[in-house]
């Protein structure tokens, strides 16, 4: 649930007459001021607000076609969630006369914590550039660590991590991870491979190659560096389940010949190989069985049912539902889950944890609360609602799973976690988030 909040309070933005804010509540009703927690020895807690600042940001100000006309306007509602922060935002010009861009690095990186050495780690993030993984990076350059990406971009972007590049603690590398790549490093998140149907699904050697042979070098590489490894495996490798809610016991039930093995098996094969370096070689590693999640910076069009239906629902088209919308699935906003990988990186449970969301959903009924989301911010902002979306259904896809809800009990007891944000409220800033990239025409 998110409410208004006055500007009582909060910092100034160089001078400037603040925008009235958004505030957010957790599901117990109590202020989400901050992100993360100090626990296991790592302090992975950021102030939400600069969190907010790195991704729902102006990505340029617009001006009148001459380029001398005042700024616009438009852009005024990333004021509601990066109060204080306006000095780190992107300068670029956009004119729209010619419809051209100016492009600027930021004037100065938001502000990092400052670590003395024996606390400041080397972290290696894969799949760095994607929309999981991005994130991750925000919450760890904040932290004042050094950070190193990897990504081939092949569904991840550079525009993603840019506001970093540049920055002494950052470096990035466009690189394949199933080619070998050395480096020094004390912690490794990998998350390379594609994790959307219509992406993992293009090129389905090429996936399972990602899956295997990327774990392979990175395991390698953790062994050699003696860096404590942490793969983000999926919700996948429980199949079309029999058991529900599933715990990290069940075996799971997988169709090794569909559309979808080279995804669900190819995250199997490398928690196979993942402990057989755990046993073998005593590769210190973690796992995570990471359920569905949506936030900021989702790719609009990968085909996953959040992003899918806010699109379609914001341009006032019909959304589509495959199946009759009974089956049913677990969603989770992205600080959570980054609160979970860092918590499962620093803890000493070397067992898979499964990392979601415990509220259930129908599809048909998520499609609703959608709608109604959209609906009230367009009204809340001023935005002409138009006609009221339809809601349609498609054809079921092949071996589409019918119920999907973690058991996070051993999360909840080894972790310490439990996901803060409703759902309501992480769609809500995504609605946000997407009415803006629209509103500067990226989208």
């Amino acid at each position: 649930m998110t409410a208004r909040l006055n500007t009582a309070g909060l910092p100034p933005s160089n001078g400037q007459p603040t925008t009235p804010a958004i505030m957010t509540l957790d599901r117990d009703g109590k202020l989400i001021k901050e992100v993360g927690f100090d626990r296991f020895g790592f302090d992975s807690r950021v102030e939400l607000s600069l969190l907010r600042s790195l991704y729902l940001r102006p990505h340029y100000v617009k001006r009148d076609g001459d380029g001398s006309g005042s700024d616009n306007d438009e852009t005024e509602h990333h004021a509601k969630f990066v109060q204080g922060f306006a000095a780190y935002q992107s300068k670029s010009i956009y004119h729209p006369a010619t419809h051209s861009i100016s492009y600027t690095t930021l004037s100065r990186f938001p502000p990092v914590k400052l670590l003395p050495p024996s606390a400041r780690k080397r972290i290696l993030v894969t799949g760095g550039g994607g929309f999981v993984g991005s994130h991750l990076v925000d919450r760890l350059m904040l932290l004042g660590h050094e950070v190193t990406v990897l990504d081939n971009f092949f569904t991840g972007s550079k525009t993603n991590v840019a506001h970093w590049v540049g920055h002494p603690n950052f470096e990035l590398c466009r690189h394949d991870v199933v080619e070998p790549f050395m480096i020094e490093c004390d912690q490794i998140y990998h998350l390379a491979c594609p994790a959307s149907p219509p992406h993992y699904q293009f090129n389905a050697v090429k996936t399972i190659k990602t899956s295997f042979m990327g774990t392979l070098n990175m395991l390698g590489l953790a062994k050699r560096t003696k860096a404590r490894f942490l793969i983000t495996s999926t919700s996948e490798v429980y199949g079309d389940p029999e058991v529900h809610p599933q715990n990290e016991e069940y075996w799971g039930n997988v169709n090794p010949i569909g559309p979808r093995a080279c995804y669900d098996e190819g995250k199997r094969v490398a928690e196979t190989l993942t402990y057989g370096f755990h046993r073998q070689d005593g590769v210190d590693v973690r796992v995570a069985r990471i359920f569905n999640t949506f936030g900021p910076r989702m790719n609009p069009y990968d085909g996953r049912v959040v992003s899918n239906f806010i699109i379609q629902a914001l341009k006032g088209e019909d959304m589509t539902v495959y199946g009759d919308g009974a089956q049913t699935r677990s969603f989770q906003y992205i600080h959570d889950l980054v609160d979970g990988l860092i918590a499962l990186m620093n803890a000493d449970e070397t067992r898979p944890v499964n990392i979601g969301s415990p509220d259930e959903f129908t599809i048909l009924d998520f499609a609703r609360a959608v709608r109604d989301i959209v609906e009230r911010v367009k009204r809340e902002d001023g935005v002409e609602v138009g006609r009221k979306c339809e809601i349609i259904h498609g054809p079921m896809p092949t071996d589409d799973p019918q119920k999907r809800r973690p058991d996070t009990t051993r999360a909840r007891e080894k972790l310490g976690w439990e996901p803060r944000w409703t759902v309501a409220m992480g769609v809500e800033e995504m609605v946000r988030y997407y009415m803006a990239k629209m509103a500067e025409g990226s989208l």
